[in-house]
């Protein structure tokens, strides 16, 4: 779909993780993922799952290690706080977990209820021993989409790529 405000970093970002070998896409739909999700519907050799809650994504990714595959959740940032539970097990089983989370409640955010979570949304990555990788500018996605990536399947942890609203533009809702 051409036109898409995200559509040139997604092709970017969908690139860097196929070349990774992500294979299975879990996701939440939110529109700073819509247009990744599109891509990973129309690729032959990715899956696209959408769930029906977040930490379902972070049990398919260690689902997908126990068979040799790598996966990515995608959810907006106010998802985050549904995962915590899953996301201890994944470090007591040292379980990789990839995420990429759009930011809602931060940079220029419009919606009064957005900001609790948003505000929240890092520091309970971090409280779950998640490596958290910002990405305010389209200069620094693929640096901290490979350093993500790296983390998350080449030390088995887990690894948020977190997009701000300064990087995806903020929302008018």
């Amino acid at each position: 779909m051409s036109g898409h405000p995200h559509d040139e970093w997604s092709q970017a970002l969908f690139r860097q993780l196929k070349d990774a070998g992500v294979e299975l896409f879990t996701y939440i739909p939110d529109a700073g993922n819509a247009r990744l999700a599109e891509l990973a519907e129309e690729d032959n050799e990715t899956r696209l799952v959408l769930l029906t809650t977040e930490e379902e994504g972070v049990a398919m990714a260690a689902g997908a290690d126990l068979v040799d595959k790598k996966a990515i959740l995608m959810m907006q940032s106010s998802g985050v706080g549904n995962c915590p539970n899953f996301l201890s097990f994944c470090k007591g089983g040292n379980f990789p977990c990839l995420m990429m989370v759009s930011m809602r409640g931060d940079y220029g955010e419009q919606n009064p209820w957005q900001y609790p979570m948003g505000q929240a949304a890092v520091p309970i990555l971090e409280a779950m021993g998640v490596l958290v990788f910002m990405v305010e500018r389209r200069d620094e996605l693929e640096g901290a989409a490979t350093a993500a990536i790296n983390a998350a399947f080449h030390n088995n942890q887990g690894a948020a790529l977190v997009l701000s609203q300064k990087f995806l533009g903020a929302k008018a809702f």
